[in-house]
């Protein structure tokens, strides 16, 4: 017999980890974690990842689930080892305030600690030209985004983290854990 995950068994696990305070996604970083120790232990650069937006009231201490209501997931992807170099960002979100324009924003550090903490934020879209998220009558918005990386960025290793922000008002809504990506 076989078994498939729905979509509303993917969303209650989604919110069940949405406020958890442990990163969720298993590219997610501990301190002093590098790519110099994922590569001694054999592990490859994590060149694809799978994001967790949880609403920022997650993020508060204590984090009370009537705070965690809302959330989203980017599937970062580099598809394959050829001179495009893209990067693909499947965004969902849910939960959001409806018939709204949001966006995705990316920020990067280079110092490799698994402390995400840069302010250069940089918003997201096709190619480099912003794409908004909108988000129908329910709160739920999904958007195709992809970005080109300079073929001299090639190995790169970054500290990455995501939020998603309110057009109109640039106010944060959503914001996920600092992960690490190597450029493929």
């Amino acid at each position: 017999m076989r078994v498939s995950i729905t979509g509303p068994v993917l969303i209650a696990a989604l919110a069940a980890s949405a406020c958890q305070e442990v990163p969720t996604s298993p590219q997610a970083l501990s301190v002093n974690t590098s790519v110099a120790t994922d590569r001694s232990t054999g592990d490859t650069p994590n060149y694809n990842l799978e994001v967790i937006l949880s609403d920022v009231g997650c993020f508060s201490v204590p984090n009370p689930a009537s705070l965690c209501a809302s959330l989203g997931h980017v599937k970062f992807r580099q598809p394959g080892n050829d001179d495009a170099h893209i990067v693909y960002l499947d965004v969902w979100v849910r939960d959001l305030e409806p018939n709204t324009e949001y966006q995705l924003q990316r920020a990067v550090d280079t110092i490799l600690d698994g402390n995400c903490t840069s302010t250069g934020w940089l918003t997201l879209g096709k190619g480099l030209v912003p794409q908004s998220i909108t988000t129908d009558e329910k709160g739920t918005g999904r958007e195709d985004l992809f970005r080109v990386f300079s073929p001299a960025s090639v190995g790169s290793t970054f500290d990455i983290y995501f939020r998603v922000i309110r057009k109109d008002n640039s106010m944060v809504v959503l914001r996920s854990e600092c992960y690490q990506f190597t450029v493929k």
